[in-house]
């Protein structure tokens, strides 16, 4: 347990002095799931500052007996690790419709964190962020009301 704090000790104490150089804005796809409901989200990134941004994804997601479609919004801090690679951590809300084969819908609303990886290839003269990230969330308001988390892999068009 000491050894994995002292890690991230240096990490973070080297993110101090590292700045990230958060693109303008940023669309593309993040695909994952959960192992349970997996799905596909059209992902937009807006930046606000060189180190912060917000994200909003939109999903469609399912398994054999229900489908959502669910909306997330997160603000992102980005630090540094090396050149084009850097590691984000946020939270946000999320809003989700579930649709059940048994005709039994209802409405969820939660809170989420995201913590992941990502490469910037703009200093090679390409605009695409590759990204893998994972997201703890709790719903709070709702039928299916606790905790979930997911991991996906985003793939986005830089402008």
């Amino acid at each position: 347990m000491k050894k994995l704090a002292l890690i991230v000790g240096i990490i973070l104490g080297f993110s101090l002095f590292a700045n990230a150089q958060v693109n303008p804005k940023a669309l593309g796809l993040r695909l994952g799931g959960d192992g349970d409901i997996n799905g596909a989200e059209i992902s937009y990134q807006h930046g606000l500052s060189e180190s912060n941004r917000l994200e909003f994804d939109l999903g469609l997601g399912g398994n054999d007996h229900h489908n959502r479609l669910y909306l997330f919004g997160l603000y992102h801090w980005v630090e540094n690790i090396n050149e084009g690679l850097n590691w984000y951590y946020g939270a946000g809300g999320n809003v989700g419709f579930f649709e059940y084969e048994e005709n039994d819908d209802y409405i969820n609303i939660g809170i989420s964190g995201q913590i992941g990886l990502e490469y910037d290839f703009s200093d090679l003269n390409v605009p695409l962020l590759l990204s893998i990230d994972f997201r703890p969330g709790l719903d709070i308001v709702g039928d299916n009301a606790g905790l979930g988390w997911g991991t996906s892999l985003g793939i986005r068009y830089l402008w």
